[in-house]
């Protein structure tokens, strides 16, 4: 698939153009400044040891891919999104964001929405099919690719075909996807992350993620 990454300058977005660029995806990464992307892409092509990755602004990014991933800061995601919304009409959007409590990351912080990707759903309206995942996933697994990820995805989506490519788009990164249900689900998914970031800190590890177990 031909997948954009917005805000894929970042650890998160980085990463995960990383994995997928290594499974045979065509990756862009987006970003507000393009010459930024383009540097990262570069970056990623060294360590994947072809051109696998391209970078561009985010309209641009958005408007050339079949699937878009949105990775970026809880306080740009209204505005992202705003900014590509005609360009995401009949695409799946894949939302990795997490709304961070400012006075202590370790707390979760409900957003007026009920979760980032409720927002993002009711603001893109019903062209757009919006999946939540790798929320629970940290760049430090992400950008070792020659090493196993112990960790799982969950994933939340009202509709069944989008969030199936979702789910595999979560293999193709290396890791094992759950039907968590959903979007209404999304809330749960997101609030984890500061769980985890709070078991990190107060165990001093790194990337603390969770494995469901049958």
């Amino acid at each position: 698939m031909k997948i954009a990454i917005l805000g894929g300058t970042g650890k998160e977005g980085s990463g995960l153009a990383l994995r997928w660029a290594n499974a045979g995806h065509e990756v862009i990464i987006g970003s507000r400044d393009p010459e930024k992307a383009r540097r990262v892409a570069e970056e990623l092509n060294l360590a994947l040891g072809s051109e696998r990755v391209r970078g561009t602004d985010n309209l641009s990014a958005a408007q050339e891919a079949e699937v878009v991933v949105l990775s970026v800061p809880y306080a740009a995601h209204k505005d992202t999104l705003n900014s590509v919304k005609a360009a995401l009409a009949g695409k799946i959007l894949i939302d990795v964001t997490v709304p961070v409590n400012p006075a202590d990351y370790t707390r979760v912080m409900l957003p007026p929405g009920g979760s980032a990707s409720k927002e993002a759903q009711a603001l893109l309206g019903d062209q757009v099919k919006v999946v939540t995942a790798f929320q629970n996933i940290s760049a430090t697994h992400l950008k070792k690719l020659d090493a196993p990820i112990h960790c799982d995805v969950l994933v939340c989506g009202d509709d069944d075909s989008a969030k199936q490519v979702g789910m595999q788009l979560v293999a193709d990164a290396g890791m094992k996807a759950w039907d968590a249900g959903p979007l209404d689900n999304a809330v749960v998914v997101e609030g984890l992350t500061a769980i985890l970031l709070g078991i990190n800190k107060r165990h001093k590890v790194k990337g603390a993620g969770i494995r469901i177990e049958t």
